[in-house]
């Protein structure tokens, strides 16, 4: 009998190891897995450590050309509208018919006023006759004097009738000629209020009209450049699409308070004499003088966007990681921009490889260069 037994378990020896190879086999790809996921990914990038240089004397903007003067044509009575004549781009004229009002309740105000005006039309002729009848009457003592002043009294009320009926029916005729919406100034429309069918309150914006004449390119400037830009700056402006246009600008106008999402001021620059190329919503690049200063510089393909800010990928030396950092541009051109702020002198940028990167992400820095 303990023979037997003993035999048996030799039997099953070779099965139970077969069974722990097995198992251990299955665990291999996990424990593999496990340590590919612990690895940590570490991108290779490029970096440079920026500091403050000795900033050109040049910088350039970017922006738009608009007309210096943009009126709001509207209606001064309200009603439904049920015509608009032009759209956007279209140009105007003065005395150019825009859009129109319902009529019908202007004109049945119209009618009332005229019928109210044609009895009060009768009532003085009537008075009239009246009162040179009494006149007569009263010159040859066939009637009493008080009667003679009854009349004069009927004349005044009638002659005083008329003239406010009459005004009723001015006011009335005017209201119907204000249910046609005339163009002021000539230019050409660059926005539409209102649709036809809609019920327009007085001074709703119908249409926008870019006023014929001067133009300005209105730029976004950084508030450390507006504030070392010198009084009446050289400016040239050139179009974007054609630097090849270009004219000579002068500062019209400086916003006193900064966009509160851009943190950049809107200047106005007059053109002078701007060549036919240079149309409204135009993209222009306008590069004025400053005087040398200090600034910090990157280059362009450092840029990111996150969250419709413009940021860098920032380095952080003691873990080999990055992290976004929004920065406010200055001047630049193609290949280098200025960082009016976000960044500090030795800080280390990502300037290469940008786009592969996520917050957190390590990344194996070479020796940083400036």
């Amino acid at each position: 009998m303990p023979e037997n037994l003993a035999n048996r378990r030799i039997a099953h020896l070779p099965t139970a190891s077969a069974i722990i190879a097995l198992a251990a086999l299955a665990l291999l790809p996990a424990c593999q897995r496990a340590a590919e996921e612990a690895a940590p990914e570490i991108r290779p990038v490029r970096v440079t450590t920026v500091e403050n240089r000795s900033a050109s004397g040049t910088v350039s903007l970017t922006g738009t050309v608009q007309a210096q003067t943009e009126i709001n044509q509207s209606f001064r009575i309200d009603g439904r509208l049920i015509e608009r004549m032009v759209d956007i781009g279209d140009s105007v004229k003065p005395g150019q018919l825009v859009a129109r009002l319902d009529p019908q309740n202007e004109e049945s105000s119209l009618q009332s006023a005229r019928a109210q005006l044609t009895a009060a039309r009768a009532q003085l002729v009537e008075a009239r006759t009246n009162h040179t009848r009494m006149r007569d009457l009263v010159a040859q003592d066939a009637v009493p004097r008080a009667s003679f002043d009854q009349a004069v009294a009927l004349l005044q009320t009638a002659e005083s009738q008329v003239e406010s009926v009459q005004s009723q029916a001015t006011l009335a005729q005017n209201r119907l000629s204000y249910t046609r919406l005339l163009s002021d100034v000539a230019g050409v429309v660059t926005a539409r209020g209102a649709e036809p069918g809609e019920v327009v309150s007085v001074g709703r914006m119908i249409v926008q009209v870019a006023r014929e004449g001067a133009r300005d390119a209105v730029l976004d400037v950084p508030g450390r450049i507006k504030d070392v830009a010198p009084k009446n700056p050289q400016i040239t402006v050139a179009l974007t699409d054609d630097p090849r246009v270009t004219v000579a600008g002068q500062i019209r106008e400086i916003a006193p308070r900064a966009d509160p999402v851009t943190g950049t001021f809107a200047v106005r620059v007059r053109l002078i004499d701007p060549p036919p190329a240079m149309r409204l919503g135009s993209t222009v690049t306008a590069k004025m003088q400053l005087p040398e200063a200090l600034a910090i510089e990157v280059p362009a393909s450092a840029l990111v966007r996150a969250d419709g800010k413009t940021a860098v990928w920032v380095v952080d030396k003691a873990s080999s990681t990055v992290a976004l950092r929004n920065v406010q541009l200055g001047g630049g051109d193609a290949n280098t921009v200025q960082v009016a702020a976000g960044l500090n002198p030795g800080d280390v940028v990502v300037i290469a490889g940008v786009q592969a990167l996520r917050p957190g992400q390590k990344v194996r820095v070479p020796e940083a260069r400036s």
